[in-house]
């Protein structure tokens, strides 16, 4: 494990370099997951009268403006009926990788076990290790057409050393979303073995099949439980740099006394956009989910007909496929010589694993880019 941190630590990601590759080759980049088009113009608005009210262009507050923070508690209470007091629960962090940075190096202390679901966000296995963590992968398994979280695999995995659960659903990058009774058997482990729970909900608005439910909704989950999530993925600006924590006062607190020693604030002037964004109709957010999921199903079958093998995703904007029956094995390989192949950039999936042979075969694309755009790789993807 420490060897591997040091590498991601002291390298680039593999989104750096697929990313560079796109534009060397001039091949179109379904491996990094931001979107090719703004998201709303009333937010985009937003954010200019910000700017020009000159709200937010000097050092914002720390946790984040009160407009922001008290949109966010008007948000999960409305959503999952989670009240939280926006001046002690609520904290606005410069997106949800510098969340999830903060809470580890805030919770996790060295030695101590974190079990994060396999694969995982790059970002997790950095952060563990900068908080001198351990990580404990309990890998998700694909089986008919979709991946499973195995509940003896995670109940075997807590140990006495066991600090948290880092958890996320809707997952990246299978696209898994965990249903009410997986949750709750989470819920129960964390509460009979007095684990935290630090919850990547970042899709929570991206899902099509199921529902989206935060643990932190189950009985003995609200004290325990820090939800992170952000506004890149929702409202189509990841360059903002929007995101936020919720959850008990002093599980807030110690995220805060970690967080002012990275960026201390961040986005000033979208904060405000954002709190605006949190508030639209519920038509926008349909809208949403429908548009993606006519995209992940436009890829999906564009990658059937190329001849991958498809998970389907329930969330997020990702497309998990296997490339063993195109004759390949190794996905690190077959990424690097795909944009020469046929132009188009995707993302191996071993680099979301600690035991990367699990991974070697399985190639991550995203569809969270125009319609045109995706019938064009597909067309290109047949050539293989």
């Amino acid at each position: 494990m420490a060897a591997m941190t040091k590498e991601w630590l002291g390298g680039t990601t593999i989104f750096a370099e697929m990313s560079a590759l796109a534009v060397r080759t001039g091949a179109i980049n379904l491996g990094q997951g931001f979107p090719d088009t703004d998201g709303p113009e009333e937010v985009r608005e937003a954010a200019v009268r910000a700017l020009r009210e000159g709200k937010g262009n000097q050092y914002p507050p720390g946790p984040g403006v009160p407009e922001l923070r008290t949109a966010i508690a008007e948000h999960q209470l409305k959503r999952y009926g989670l009240a939280h007091d926006p001046d002690t629960e609520v904290l606005v962090t410069a997106g949800a990788t510098e969340a999830i940075a903060a809470a580890l190096l805030a919770l996790v202390g060295t030695g101590d076990e974190v079990i994060a679901l396999e694969p995982y966000y790059d970002s997790y296995a950095a952060c563990i290790g900068m908080a001198g963590g351990t990580r404990v992968p309990v890998t998700l398994h694909p089986r008919d057409g979709a991946y499973h979280l195995d509940l003896d695999e995670l109940r075997d995995a807590v140990t006495d050393r066991t600090r948290l659960i880092l958890l996320n659903t809707p997952h990246n990058p299978t696209g898994t979303v965990l249903t009410r009774e997986e949750l709750a058997a989470v819920a129960e482990l964390a509460v009979e073995r007095d684990l935290l729970v630090v919850t990547d909900e970042v899709y929570e608005h991206l899902v099509f099949e199921g529902e989206h439910v935060p643990i932190a909704s189950f009985p003995g989950m609200r004290e325990r439980t820090l939800t992170i999530s952000s506004a890149g993925k929702t409202f189509s600006f990841t360059g903002w740099k929007v995101g936020w924590v919720t959850g008990a006062p002093e599980l807030v607190t110690a995220v805060r006394s970690a967080k002012q020693f990275l960026t201390y604030v961040a986005s000033g002037p979208f904060q405000y956009a954002i709190a605006e964004a949190l508030r639209l109709p519920e038509s926008y957010f349909e809208g949403l989910r429908a548009d993606l999921r006519a995209k992940r199903d436009l890829l999906s079958a564009g990658l059937a007909a190329a001849g991958f093998e498809v998970y389907r995703p329930a969330g997020t904007y990702f497309v998990t496929t296997d490339i063993r029956p195109l004759g390949e094995s190794d996905g690190f390989a077959f990424c690097r010589a795909l944009p020469e192949r046929c132009g188009v950039v995707a993302v191996p999936n071993a680099v979301f694993y600690d035991h990367q042979k699990q991974g070697a075969p399985f190639v991550r694309f995203a569809f969270c880019k125009r319609e045109d755009v995706l019938r064009e790789a597909t067309f290109r993807l047949r050539s293989l």
